[in-house]
């Protein structure tokens, strides 16, 4: 009933086995990849004729991850999975990434890859699995895949590259300080695809070896696809690359030189404008026979790259008019809202920023329940990009994938320079607004979040800049490395490669490649002159602040810690929550305690602060021998009165000990109520505290000298 084709082998320290023909048979493509016993299958189906009218490429990546994988029932009201985790997002746009370029250019009929996780030993991360399973199941789909591909994850460790670490090493990489690196690389035979990381300030040679070291590791994996699709792949679907180049020819002929016109001017509006009068100056020009081609698209879009791109190469200007290593203009503002806790405006050309941070306590960290462990966040970043930043009409709702990887990618540049909780007790959340952009709006806001940080207080160990840079790879081998590219060298060239870091080093990197032909000698040399562009964003940002502000913003809370022994928590919280509320309530400040005994306590007001401190310490300290309190008598008996002298603690001053003179009754100088001053003798044999007032002039405080008690 069933044709199994099954591959393993031993990769690093668990066996990968890829299985075909057992479940899924009427998708084009299934494969169930496993690492250890993590187990994700992917399926894929493609249309085998493209939709009329279809002028772009509809792929589309799901990557679910089932909770009975790890044997967990998903939280909330509603037990079944929902909308996509962050997790996800990520992890859809990780696959979708390299094996985009890699179908056959022309080819637009619709491809869907469902990426479903079944199995997760809580060891190996599935996005690496889910990574190759999709890969997997395309190569023997049939589909015009030119792969395969294959990834892994590298750490860096005590100055050794690490493959596949385990998924707890790489949970908040910042709080691990064992762990420098959490890099993602996918790649084909020979070049690398796709590069995606978060690192604790990492050297240019440092960071190429890893990603060296990691398209080295995945060629077995690579090969084991091979084989799989030597013996379980479907007959390659009929499919020819369209041949327009009559109709390219039509339109070069009717336009090239009012495009050329148009790509030379300089502002982005006025420029944008002008490629579209240049765009129906060609269609006017043409039969109605080509205007309904399907390839027309395709071939006004032709025109457009090879200006752009031959003429980079050619003269090393831009169609801005910058050198290939130039930044834009750059202005950095701080402070420029008033009830904020942080603010800054980052513009750089045509691409601004406005970033808020906003100072919390730990009731507002983010939970994350991922399907290997349950954990918190007090760094959150958010990313928004409306459709005015561009001059567009568009779709205003919740964040989609863009949204959310962009976030993420400033995320990961910014947390390796965040201060430990311990030192710095606030969760940090940061928000970017894009409100102008023309390339690079995740790396406007990585620098703008660094700046609105330090504007916060945040006392972070560098700033952060980023740099988002260009290649242009022509068919004789000739390139070009840009610096800070626009939208339009982003849309047409070969390579996105983004650069995030310190003076010290890299924090974050991410790389996407349209073409398979990026030497390490390419890849090096884009790194060093990432360097050089990051170096002078850095300088700039410098010249509105250099490093955290020491005040805080007025409107923001202040935070102080304070831990108290774990046997003492209860007696902080109460009964049912009670002491805890009452604390609360009658300080006025905000007061979070976790099972390790640490206090967090927060309000605006430093006096609240004081007194919620006092009330706790009262709880949780023990009173000391020898040192002299305020006390109340609260029972008067025959032998003496109780005395309550520290929180809730009570003690005795027996009658011998209330004054230097023979008393008949305590009642003789003492009454319920009354105010006195006592020293903590001690404590007897059965625990009990022993007060005493006549050693403690009840006027100053101060200690009575011994000859002058015995007078």
């Amino acid at each position: 009933m069933f044709k199994i084709t099954k591959k393993s082998m031993e990769w690093g320290e668990e066996t990968l086995t890829l299985e075909t023909g057992r479940v899924a048979r009427q998708a084009d493509g299934s494969v169930i990849a496993t690492l250890g016993e993590t187990s994700v299958m992917a399926n894929v189906t493609f249309a085998k004729t493209q939709k009329e009218g279809q002028d772009f490429f509809p792929l589309t990546v799901h990557y679910n991850e089932k909770y009975y994988a790890a044997g967990k029932v998903p939280g909330g009201f509603f037990k079944r999975e929902g909308r996509p985790t962050e997790k996800e997002t990520l992890t859809s746009r990780l696959i979708d990434r390299p094996i985009r370029p890699l179908f056959v250019p022309g080819f637009k009929n619709e491809v869907l890859v469902i990426c479903t996780v079944l199995s997760h030993d809580l060891v190996n991360d599935p996005d690496i699995v889910a990574m190759i399973a999709a890969s997997a199941a395309l190569t023997i789909s049939g589909a015009p895949f030119m792969g395969p591909i294959a990834a892994c994850r590298v750490g860096f460790e005590d100055g050794e590259y690490v493959l596949n670490p385990e998924v707890q090493d790489m949970d908040q990489l910042r709080l691990n300080p064992d762990q420098r690196l959490d890099l993602v690389v996918a790649g084909t035979k020979d070049a690398v695809m796709m590069v995606e990381s978060e690192a604790y300030e990492l050297t240019e040679d440092e960071m190429l070896g890893a990603v060296t070291f990691a398209h080295e590791q995945i060629q077995p994996v690579i090969d084991l696809i091979i084989s799989l699709a030597e013996e379980a792949a479907k007959e390659p679907f009929d499919f020819q690359p369209p041949d327009y180049s009559a109709l390219y020819d039509a339109v070069k002929a009717a336009g090239e030189a009012d495009m050329r016109a148009a790509y030379g001017i300089l502002d982005k509006q006025e420029r944008t404008s002008a490629v579209s009068a240049a765009k129906e100056k060609i269609l006017a020009a043409l039969t109605d026979e080509q205007k309904e081609d399907k390839n027309l698209g395709s071939a006004l879009k032709k025109l457009e790259s090879s200006i752009l791109r031959g003429d980079v190469v050619k003269t090393g200007k831009r169609i801005d008019g910058r050198s290939t290593t130039e930044v834009r203009p750059i202005v950095s503002e701080v402070g420029i809202l008033p009830r904020t806790h942080g603010s800054a405006l980052f513009t750089r050309g045509e691409t601004q920023g406005l970033v808020v941070t906003t100072l919390g306590t730990g009731d507002d960290e983010q939970i994350i329940d991922a399907l290997h462990a349950n954990y918190r966040s007090n760094f959150l970043l958010h990313y928004n990009f409306p459709p005015y930043s561009v001059g567009e009409v568009g779709r205003f709702g919740p964040p989609g994938r863009r949204e959310i990887g962009h976030g993420k990618l400033a995320w990961r540049a910014l947390q390796a320079v965040l201060p430990a909780p311990t030192d710095f007790p606030y969760t940090i959340r940061v928000v970017s607004e894009i409100t102008e952009s023309n390339g690079s709006s995740s790396m406007a806001s990585v620098c703008g979040g660094s700046l609105s940080m330090m504007d916060a207080g945040v006392p972070l160990k560098a700033p952060v800049a980023g740099v988002a840079m260009g290649l242009v790879l022509e068919e004789n081998g000739e390139y070009a490395i840009l610096t800070d590219i626009l939208g339009d060298e982003d849309h047409l060239g070969d390579m996105d490669f983004k650069v995030a870091g310190t003076e010290n080093g890299i924090t974050s990197l991410q790389m996407d490649i349209k073409v398979a032909g990026i030497t390490p000698e390419i890849m090096k040399k884009a790194l060093a002159q990432a360097k050089d562009g990051r170096m002078h964003i850095l300088g700039e940002m410098s010249k509105a602040l250099s490093a955290g502000r020491t005040e805080f913003s007025t409107h923001a809370p202040r935070i102080e810690t304070m831990t108290v022994p774990t046997d003492k928590i209860r007696e902080v919280i109460g009964s049912g929550g009670k002491v805890i509320r009452e604390i609360v309530e009658v300080s006025g400040a905000k007061v979070d305690i976790n099972d390790d005994g640490v206090i967090k306590i927060a309000s605006p007001n430093a006096d609240a602060i004081e007194k919620a401190r006092d009330m706790i310490w009262s709880i949780v300290a023990e009173p000391e021998e020898g040192k002299i309190y305020n006390g109340k008598v609260v029972k008067i008996v025959d032998f003496g009165a109780f005395v309550n002298f520290f929180g809730k603690r009570d003690g005795l001053v027996h009658v011998s000990q209330i004054a230097n003179k023979r008393l008949n009754h305590p009642s003789d100088l003492l009454e319920e109520g009354q105010d006195v001053k006592v020293k903590l003798l001690g404590f007897d044999d059965r625990g009990k505290v022993r007060l005493s007032m006549k050693v403690v002039d009840q006027e100053t405080g101060e200690e009575v000298k011994r000859e002058e008690t015995a007078e």
